[in-house]
């Protein structure tokens, strides 16, 4: 009987005291913050920027010219480098130049251009070379986190209007016209006006305001329009839509 009584004492011992708490569950580890390379001429620009984004993304890197780019984007290899499209140095290409540059990283790092021109042949230009969006500098800190993490995600971003001189050029230029209006037949009207408003560079915000609808009704039918299409992402839709010539 006494190694039965010793046998429960060990247990009660090994349980611990009446009461004791458990070992809390360790808590699940962060994704860690995209990385983020600055690129612009003008260094108050890029000190707001990096006030701006700290905290929300990691700021591992600044450049004021073509070549500083070029360096500290191989040397770093952000997620994201935020690039104004005039740079100086190099053969005078700015931030085209950069991108084409960085495409033997192959797209492990994405470019978003962020500049105070909307004039559509730096839009253009710029997105020939392979980045994912172009961004005004009216842009407000928590939109361009926003943007940043989109481009990170494999989305395009532009801001409204801008995007309309992509799809244009893109457009124009690929000779791949419309034959999707069974395609479009599949959408309901209010959809059609969602999916033209996000393939522009809408964000679902701006699309919301814009059709006096809520967000999450615009999320709702976004998710419907790219079921119906057999499309991933918002990237997708913007160089569907631009293909057939529907924005």
């Amino acid at each position: 009987m006494s190694d039965g009584a010793d046998s429960v004492d060990a247990t009660a011992a090994a349980a611990g005291p009446p009461g004791a708490a458990e070992p809390s569950p360790t808590p699940p580890a962060q994704p860690a913050a995209r990385r983020v390379v600055i690129v612009d001429d003008h260094a108050l620009f890029r000190a707001g920027v990096r006030a701006e984004l700290s905290g929300a993304l990691d700021i591992v890197g600044e450049a004021a010219s073509v070549e500083e780019a070029d360096g500290i984007v191989h040397q770093v290899r952000p997620d994201v480098v935020l690039l104004d499209v005039h740079l100086p140095g190099g053969a005078g290409g700015g931030g085209a130049e950069v991108v084409a540059r960085c495409q033997d990283l192959g797209g492990q790092t994405r470019f978003l251009a962020v500049s105070v021109s909307d004039a559509a042949e730096d839009v253009v230009q710029v997105i020939r070379a392979g980045a994912r969006g172009y961004v005004t500098k009216s842009i407000g800190g928590a939109e361009l986190i926003e943007a940043v993490e989109r481009v990170a995600g494999g989305d395009a971003v532009f801001s409204p209007r801008l995007a309309g001189f992509v799809l244009d050029a893109f457009g124009a230029a690929g000779g791949d016209v419309a034959t999707g209006d069974d395609e479009l037949d599949r959408l309901t009207a209010r959809e059609r006006e969602v999916m033209r408003l996000i393939a522009r560079g809408y964000t679902y915000k701006e699309a919301a305001a814009e059709l006096f609808l809520s967000v999450k009704t615009i999320e709702t039918h976004m998710s419907s329009v790219l079921r119906k299409l057999q499309l991933s992402n918002r990237g997708e839709l913007t160089r569907w839509a631009a293909k057939r010539h529907f924005v």
